[in-house]
């Protein structure tokens, strides 16, 4: 089922998109760019329940409901995510829905990193791997072996740039950043220091980053092409919709609720 609905699709797609663009000198990093774009217009449902779940989950903050449970089972955390869940349903909201689009990204990028690979065919046995994948209609004879350069890349190997004697991970800081600037964006800002599913949203925003720098820094560099148009088409998306949490990239999105005993 893997091979049938993730990795053949994919990978005859990133052919049949080469193809088109003319099999030239940056065409593959061009096509891995179109297939992003491709794969947002894909998501575009998922990526407005996130919109609309993170809009959802911010006004929760001012909520005066959600701010009593916060203080009354603030040393009661079981209590406390009880009555959390019970917003949660009686709202109609699903605390998960901003998050939805991230994870969903991981059969995609690993689904994407062995197309890549076996599109390329560096080996022989990606070579036959590749005659077993590709759909009869591919011309497969005029396109093959694929011109994996792009600017100054091999997207079929990592990443990095010579600077005074050091590699320097160009890409990968690229994409942690990137990732970072759109989590930022995307986080509701919570009122409340024990607010748990802020705190959830919080730690996504700082695993994240980390983890697809990393994916970056050691796989194909096509991978990394892919996380950073994702991206900045993630952060255009959002910003159109006006609910775009800039304060939160200055250190301004969370402040705490303070009270005053008349």
């Amino acid at each position: 089922m893997w091979q049938t609905f993730i990795i053949q699709p994919m990978t005859n797609l990133l052919l049949w998109i080469y193809d088109i663009l003319g099999h030239g000198p940056h065409t593959f990093g061009f096509a891995i760019i179109l297939f992003t774009i491709l794969i947002k217009l894909a998501t575009w449902p998922l990526n407005a329940s996130q919109v609309k779940g993170a809009q959802a989950m911010q006004e929760l903050q001012n909520d005066k409901e959600w701010i009593e449970i916060q203080k009354k089972y603030a040393k009661d955390k079981e209590k406390l995510a009880q009555e959390q869940m019970r917003i949660y349903k009686d709202r109609g909201i699903n605390p998960f829905a901003s998050c939805l689009p991230t994870l969903i990204q991981f059969p995609i990028i690993i689904g994407l990193y062995q197309s890549i690979t076996r599109a390329l065919s560096a080996t022989p046995f990606n070579m036959l791997q590749l005659a077993r994948t590709v759909y009869p209609f591919q011309n497969v004879e005029h396109i093959i072996p694929l011109n994996s350069k792009f600017l100054w890349m091999d997207l079929g190997r990592p990443e990095s740039i010579q600077v005074l004697g050091f590699a320097l991970p160009t890409l990968a800081i690229i994409v942690a950043l990137t990732t970072w600037v759109q989590s930022k964006l995307t986080m509701p800002a919570s009122n409340n220091p024990n607010d748990q599913s802020a705190q959830m949203t919080k730690m996504m925003g700082i695993y994240m980053p980390l983890m697809l720098g990393w994916f970056a820094l050691n796989f194909a560099s096509g991978i990394a092409v892919y996380f950073i148009v994702s991206n900045i088409l993630g952060v255009v998306q959002y910003a159109a919709t006006g609910r775009a949490n800039w304060s939160n990239l200055f250190g301004g999105g969370n402040k705490t609720i303070t009270t005053t005993k008349k």
